[in-house]
């Protein structure tokens, strides 16, 4: 490490203004600082407190808390395939390797498109860098189909860089999730590619890897299953896997069930989570009060349980486990850019996220899965949450005083 310390220091004169690379110093200056730790300080005189753990260490343990659901998801990946297509055996590192391979162009997709984009606008602004992608790049191929074809991510990522990230100023100034948007602009812009009972379990080999799906195959997810039940009353809802047998709240707990690539497994997420909260990086109480809400909306829908809302007779257990609430409640609704900042406001902002999501998911068809609007809207909401809860600490100190 020394020696290649001794060598950019050696070269970093060539991307210094008046150097021969000047124009590439943000592009430099990124892979520097990558490597290693900032020694720079705010001023000469006065107290300094150097901390090592900047933003890009930050993002780092996030996507290290991400590593779970990844490695998971290649597995899942695999196994439905293998379902799907009648195998009778499972061989472990097989389909690990298919799962690699099915995921691996669509996180290369994802960060080359995010990625230059922000090297060209850092670039344009003469601005270093920011590494708020280094997230958002794994996050968009785990909550997307595995059957999304490859130029919808690239011009998905491409839009919400642009229009939800960078003309707002850059990492920091976006008020909405940039992952979360790329979801939502390809479920609303190619919704057949985005649902459906084919999208979520690949049906074709990889370098001979795999069998082949039969045509008449069904991968729908257990929420999207539900959406078009027709339950009568008094009969319990009926979840299949790919291969007809039925789900049971165990399975979905593991995540051994059609979906997005990196949202089945609450077993995994809670792993992930764990890391975040260990380190200090995600807020206990949004996620809790996520769970909270959950919970509590699930519970009052199972109470009022009607044959016209199907999602209503599923316990609030596996209204936590299915679909991607437990994903969006451990890394969507705990990103610090977008989320409410007052102790205060995160109760709330992650009780309202739960709340919504439910409630979206139960009594709209359309929407199966609704944690993915929730956390969208909470955040459009959390700047008015913080202001009303320092509002109201201003409004109580004052009684205060007075008194």
């Amino acid at each position: 490490m020394k020696s290649l310390r001794n060598y950019l220091d050696k070269i970093k004169p060539n991307f210094e203004p008046g150097g021969k690379f000047h124009a590439f110093q943000s592009v430099f200056d990124g892979f520097e600082t990558f490597l290693f730790t900032p020694n720079t300080t705010a001023g000469r005189v006065g107290a300094q407190i150097h901390d090592s753990m900047d933003s890009k260490r930050t993002m780092i343990i996030v996507v290290l808390a991400l590593l779970p659901c990844l490695l998971f998801g290649m597995y899942n990946t695999a196994y439905q395939h293998w379902l799907a297509a009648g195998n009778a055996t499972f061989p472990f590192f097989t389909m690990m390797l298919y799962g690699f391979l099915a995921v691996l162009p669509r996180i290369v997709v994802a960060y080359v498109v995010g990625l230059g984009i922000e090297f060209v606008v850092a670039q344009w602004r003469r601005e270093e860098i920011q590494e708020g992608f280094l997230v958002t790049g794994i996050l968009i191929p785990l909550i997307c189909p595995i059957e999304t074809p490859l130029w919808m991510i690239a011009v998905a990522t491409a839009f919400s860089v642009i229009f939800v990230k960078e003309v707002f100023g850059g990492t920091g100034y976006n008020i909405f999730n940039v992952a979360l948007v790329t979801r939502a602009f390809l479920f609303f812009a190619y919704p057949s590619q985005m649902s459906g009972d084919k999208v979520f379990v690949p049906t074709q080999p990889i370098l001979g890897i795999g069998g082949t799906v039969p045509d008449g195959f069904t991968g729908a997810t257990p929420l999207g299953q539900i959406a078009v039940a027709s339950p009568q009353a008094g009969e319990a809802l009926s979840i299949v896997g790919v291969n007809g047998q039925p789900i049971s709240t165990w399975d979905a707990f593991l995540g051994l069930i059609p979906g997005s690539f990196g949202e089945t497994s609450t077993l995994f997420i809670l792993i992930g989570a764990v890391i975040l909260l260990l380190c200090g990086i995600a807020s206990w109480k949004i996620v809790v009060s996520v769970f909270a809400g959950g919970l509590c909306m699930a519970s009052v829908a199972h109470l009022c349980a009607t044959p016209l809302y199907p999602a209503s007779m599923l316990t609030p257990l596996d209204q936590i486990c299915l679909g991607g609430f437990a994903f969006a409640a451990v890394y969507m609704a705990t990103d610090p850019v977008t989320a409410a900042r007052t102790e205060i406001g995160k109760y709330i902002y992650g009780f309202l996220v739960g709340v919504i999501a439910i409630l979206i998911r139960v009594y709209n068809n359309g929407y199966p899965e609704g944690a993915m609007l929730a956390v969208l809207l909470m955040n459009a909401f959390a700047p008015l949450i913080d202001w009303c809860v320092v509002r109201a600490n201003i409004r109580r100190r004052q009684r205060r005083l007075t008194a």
